[in-house]
């Protein structure tokens, strides 16, 4: 009886340690600066910026709407084309949607993970 005991307590002590694990993340929680953060930092390493060195206001970075799961940012580009960034605030997933306005045409572009673009800390 003493053996069942010990191993049912030692069962709960390790179920115990190995659910909190999941649940102690802080580095995985997004928070909007850092979804805008890392799309910037994408956009501008993914696309050609050299256009709006006279005209700044002609491409841009800029926070959409906020769902409970998700961040959107918006890429606008000089060509009128706009990617819309969904960062998921859980994962850092991050999937695109290129959205061409004059032809009214939504494309999926692929995925990043956000993480890959934030600026690592020293």
């Amino acid at each position: 009886m003493k053996q069942i005991v010990i191993v049912l307590v030692v069962t709960a002590l390790l179920l115990n340690s190995c659910g909190s694990k999941g649940t102690n993340e802080p580095q995985s929680k997004i928070t909007a600066e850092m979804a805008f953060e890392g799309v910037n930092n994408y956009c501008h390493s993914a696309y050609d910026w050299s256009i709006a060195k006279d005209n700044p206001d002609i491409m841009g970075v800029e926070m959409g709407e906020e769902t409970n799961s998700a961040y959107q940012v918006i890429f606008r580009s000089y060509t009128g084309a706009f990617v819309n960034f969904y960062v998921d605030k859980a994962s850092g997933t991050t999937r695109m949607e290129e959205y061409v306005l004059t032809l009214d045409v939504k494309n999926e572009a692929g995925t990043i993970d956000i993480f890959d673009y934030l600026k690592k800390e020293n």
